[in-house]
């Protein structure tokens, strides 16, 4: 890692976490193709019925090994505007002891835009507010949503204070309390998890093109022009900017929000590791890319923090030129499983004319 890089990674988080209880908000999308039923008709009990319910059984009783790593560069930029930060205990960090909770760990990626100052200022402020929220640990997506706005709004009266701190940041933070994974997202940087090695991508890239940014740009009095918002800025959703004219107002809000994007997963034995990266990185890695790569690397040395590094690196050799930052997050001990795959149970016939009409035709 570049010396000159400002990063923080609190206690390389390596824990076992115990049973956890937030069961009751959290949800698996119904797109997903690992959704647990919980029930199955009578009518189609059978042996295969008997080893799926065995295989839930698993999966639901699963409980993560935590095991994270980190790399940055500064690319081919003249200056380093990434931060990032993993925490093990994001309570116990600040001095809050939660009785009868377990660990939350949180981990976070900020790409900055326009100067270092605002990345840095919400990879300090936004984990402690967190933590401080009224509605911490119960209602975390209140908890989180709440705190990604008034770190936005902290930043806005410091910038009030010295001008020079002028600038802004996206923001993707990921926390994981038990089997619960709640990632939030303002901005273009990308979380990916690894289920079986097939890529689930749990966040959004907010860029103004995107047809639902630009809805809800345009209902507030912006623009889009050539992919810009208001023709100044690549991305729809960040931190800070407030030196920027039209883009936010105190009380008012604007086109540039902060408000992040929520997704919360089950994590199951099934879901190997998390990847959070700047946009640097997905610049020349598509999701599912970046999930073999990292796989395959894991099963040579299962070095969380080489397989960061070594991300890191490809992405340079394939031409990225923006700052490069990524936060990974592995489930297990072990390295991910080679993949299976499962030669088809479709029968295949022909029919009688058919097979007359092929006799017919070799014989000539």
């Amino acid at each position: 890692m570049n010396e000159g890089m400002e990063n923080l990674n609190i206690a390389n988080t390596d824990n076992n976490f115990k049973n956890q209880s937030l069961n009751e908000i959290a949800e698996i999308t119904s797109s997903s193709p690992s959704v647990i039923r919980n029930s199955f008709p009578l009518e189609s009990i059978s042996e295969d019925t008997t080893i799926a319910d065995r295989k839930q059984i698993l999966l639901c009783n699963f409980l993560p090994t935590l095991r994270s790593g980190d790399w940055s560069d500064i690319g081919g930029r003249l200056d380093m505007e990434d931060t990032h930060i993993c925490i093990s205990d994001l309570a116990k960090n600040f001095g809050h002891n939660i009785l009868g909770e377990d660990a939350i760990s949180f981990y976070g990626v900020f790409d900055g835009h326009g100067g270092k100052e605002a990345s840095q200022f919400v990879r300090d402020y936004l984990p402690k507010i967190i933590v401080e929220d009224a509605d911490f640990p119960l209602e975390l997506e209140k908890a989180v949503t709440r705190s990604f706005l008034e770190t936005d709004a902290a930043f806005a009266k410091s910038c009030s204070v010295d001008s020079a701190l002028s600038s802004g940041t996206t923001a993707l933070t990921a926390m994981i309390f038990g089997r619960s994974l709640l990632v939030a997202n303002a901005g273009d940087c990308r979380a990916v998890v690894s289920r079986r090695g097939l890529a689930i991508e749990m966040s959004k890239d907010h860029r103004p093109c995107c047809v639902t940014e630009r809805t809800r740009i345009e209902s507030v009095g912006g623009f889009v022009d050539d992919g810009y918002l208001n023709g100044q800025l690549g991305v729809s959703r960040a931190l800070g900017d407030w030196h920027i004219k039209g883009l936010k107002e105190i009380e008012k809000g604007g086109p540039l929000s902060a408000e992040p994007e929520l997704k919360l997963l089950t994590l199951t034995k099934e879901d190997e590791f998390l990847i959070i990266g700047s946009d640097g990185i997905w610049d020349v890695f598509r999701s599912q890319n970046a999930v073999d790569f990292a796989r395959r690397r894991l099963q040579e040395h299962n070095n969380v923090k080489l397989c960061c590094k070594e991300i890191v690196d490809e992405a340079k050799k394939r031409g990225a030129i923006d700052n490069l930052t990524i936060v990974m997050v592995c489930f297990h001990s072990e390295p991910p499983p080679p993949l299976v795959f499962q030669r088809s149970r479709i029968r295949k016939c022909i029919s009688a004319e058919g097979l007359e009409n092929l006799r017919s035709l070799l014989q000539g």
